[in-house]
């Protein structure tokens, strides 16, 4: 580095660095992406006679194996057919061997949620009455050993790779095109297309482990990596490989023929295809993320996988290009810096980033969190905000480094002024000088004969020792070019000094160090993102778990039995909560009361509500019941039948519209 970092300067970019540091170390394993949001039988239950299959259903459709469900009886064995199924929508079962004994059982599950994570779980219900159980399942997850540690951190790298090499590339052709030629800045482009290449070969190699045993023998598991071949996932990393190879050209040429062209048609013609070639690898790139992670599933997926494409684009345009940056005005060598131009084109570029990272950012979070409380109930939202507030800093210190781009351009310009002044200044006098030159000439001319009656100062420069005719031409010639070495140094150094001593140029210098801090910490609080559970699922997760302990309270201290279940219809007004109250939940007539409310708890009507109860146990129903309206948001229905006691499927229909239905569920024991 040509230029020592000011205090308070080294002191925010090691403030900044360790934060990043204390995030990566304080983020937990990947949080799981779908929550189970039903069983049957449900958690705790008790029914009377053993069900032929228990089932679960998630937030998302998730991938299975043969060990994906297993149900374990009180002494720990397996009562299970290790053939689970897709029964429908998100709703995964697992037949259970006939003539099981009363008791406490235990559901363990461990599936792959659709945007790539690791799902696992447990719960217990019981047959006849609970008893004692001997049955052990780990409490820890795939990814919170080694492997998943090894897991995260190579997504961490990818990402930083992939940020590093087309943000880096992008800034050479679009703001800087001398910097082709640089060194340092092509070590800095090479080296984030190695860094992907390698965590890419790492992360499938890693994958089958990851969401599997989580063993570090199963890394190298050739049985295990034809599976992951065969998933979405491993389809993603596998075409990210292919296109590395791709770039791997790109950058060869960018850093080889480009910089040797000397035509200027031809280096535009050049141009123009890296500039298309670069796009179309960078957004392939770009969509081998989308295609395997939270873009590709929930809501909206056509429309939000082009949509984070084009963030992750943005992100790297910004980003990379910062980095770019930042080498350039501290390792370019002092005969090529960094012109102010060049800042100047960067800026604009940051500037369309930033707008294109608002408009995809602002789409993206209301399709991750679903609605303003999730910023602050969930953990999403929190790094979500976190993300926002660094953003915004980082904002700031650009708007700084825009005004010090603006001073070197002045400075610039002054000085351009000045040496024009000086050369003409020099040309008005050149006829003197040339003058003196001729007259200079013509005496040296006129007293060349009198050459030798004046002493030889340094006879053996001007004439070689005959003795020695060999040795001294060489020497000659040695001396000359270590002169001209140290000459040329001597002139580097000191254009460094006049270079490291503008104001202007340090002030820019230091402005960009400070959003290479930033965003260092921005690309941790990014990454963790994608592995956090998104708001919208964890709120849904945690509104099923309160409306079961909600039910089985209500239940054991009235008789009557209360549901809340939310739902989400996908259209406008498509989201609230419906409330089915049944009382007195037992055998025989039945008073139901049917409540649907907005999020904010206010009553509202909708067009059409149906109820269905279902007991699979015993291949009763489902039995419809059709409520009246009474007022908004109620409706009720009186002498609903429940023909016999036991563990119930509530099935509740919710239509917001014409075209916008959505059916939620929920069990209760009834009886």
């Amino acid at each position: 580095m040509t230029q020592t970092i000011a205090p308070r300067v080294r002191n925010l970019v090691l403030l900044l660095l360790a934060a990043a540091c204390a995030l990566l170390a304080g983020a937990g394993p990947a949080s799981a992406h779908a929550a189970v949001t039903g069983s049957d039988p449900g958690q705790g239950a008790v029914v009377q006679e053993a069900p032929a299959r228990i089932s679960l259903t998630f937030s998302e459709q998730v991938a299975l194996s043969d060990d994906s469900l297993r149900v374990l009886d009180p002494d720990g064995k397996r009562v299970d057919t290790a053939e689970p199924s897709n029964v429908s929508g998100t709703t995964y079962a697992v037949g259970l061997k006939p003539g099981l004994p009363d008791g406490t059982y235990t559901v363990a599950y461990q599936v792959v949620s659709a945007d790539s994570h690791p799902v696992a779980g447990a719960y217990t219900f019981s047959i006849g009455a609970p008893s004692k159980t001997s049955a052990s399942v780990s409490q820890q997850a795939t990814d919170d050993g080694v492997v998943g540690w090894l897991y995260g951190t190579g997504r961490y790298v990818s990402y930083a790779g992939f940020i590093v090499m087309a943000g880096g590339a992008a800034f050479v052709l679009a703001c800087w095109r001398r910097g082709s030629g640089v060194r340092p800045v092509q070590r800095f482009v090479v080296s984030g297309w190695l860094a992907l290449t390698a965590a890419t070969l790492a992360l499938l190699l890693l994958r089958g482990s990851y969401t599997g045993s989580g063993k570090v023998a199963d890394v190298f598991d050739l049985s295990l990596l034809g599976q992951v071949l065969e998933t979405k996932t491993g389809a993603a990393l596998v075409s990210r490989l292919l296109l590395l190879a791709a770039a791997a050209l790109f950058i060869s040429v960018l850093f080889g023929a480009y910089d040797k062209r000397e035509d200027a048609q031809e280096k535009r013609d050049l141009t123009f295809g890296l500039a298309v070639g670069g796009v179309v690898v960078a957004a392939g790139l770009a969509a081998s993320w989308a295609m395997s992670e939270h873009a590709s599933v929930g809501l909206q997926a056509s429309l939000s996988m082009p949509v984070d494409v084009i963030h992750l684009l943005a992100v790297a345009a910004w980003l990379g290009g910062l980095g770019a940056l930042l080498v350039a005005l501290y390792r370019a060598p002092a005969d090529a810096p960094v012109d102010a131009a060049a800042v100047r084109r960067f800026s604009r570029v940051a500037f369309g980033s930033v707008l294109a990272l608002i408009a995809t950012g602002t789409y993206q979070s209301w399709r991750q969190l679903g609605s303003w409380s999730a910023f602050t109930d969930t953990r999403y939202g929190q790094l979500l905000l976190a993300k926002i507030a660094l953003v915004v800093v980082l904002v700031g210190v650009a708007w700084i480094s825009r005004r010090w781009t603006g001073r070197l351009v002045e400075a610039v310009s002054a000085s351009a002024e000045r040496e024009m002044a000086r050369v003409g200044a020099g040309a008005d006098a050149s006829g003197g000088t040339d003058a003196d030159a001729s007259g200079e000439d013509r005496t040296g001319t006129s007293t060349g004969h009198d050459a030798d009656e004046q002493p030889d100062p340094e006879p053996d420069d001007t004439e070689p020792d005959e003795a020695e005719p060999a040795d001294t031409e060489p020497a000659d010639a040695e001396r000359a070019a270590q002169l001209a070495r140290q000459r040329a140094a001597r002139d580097t150094a000191r254009q460094k000094q006049l270079r490291d001593s503008d104001p202007d140029r340090l002030g820019l210098r230091r402005s960009v160090l400070a959003e290479a801090g930033i965003a260092v910490v921005l690309l941790a609080v990014t990454t963790v993102l994608t592995q956090t559970e998104p708001g919208r699922t964890e709120q849904e997760a945690k509104a099923a778990a309160s409306s079961s302990a909600s039910a089985s309270a209500d239940a054991g201290a009235s008789g009557a039995l209360t549901l809340n279940m939310p739902f989400d219809t996908g259209g406008e007004d498509g989201k609230g909560i419906v409330t089915v109250d049944l009382d007195p939940a037992r055998v025989g007539d039945n008073e139901m009361h049917v409540y649907v409310e907005r999020p904010n708890g206010r009553a509202f009507d909708i067009p059409e509500v149906k109820v269905d109860f279902t007991l699979k146990a015993k291949d009763i129903g489902p039995l419809p019941v059709v409520p009246d309206h009474l007022a908004t948001g109620h409706w009720s229905a009186n002498g609903v039948q429940i023909p016999m006691a036991g563990d119930w499927q509530v099935d509740v229909t919710v239509r917001t519209s014409d075209i916008d239905e959505v059916t939620v569920s929920k069990n209760a024991q009834i009886g």
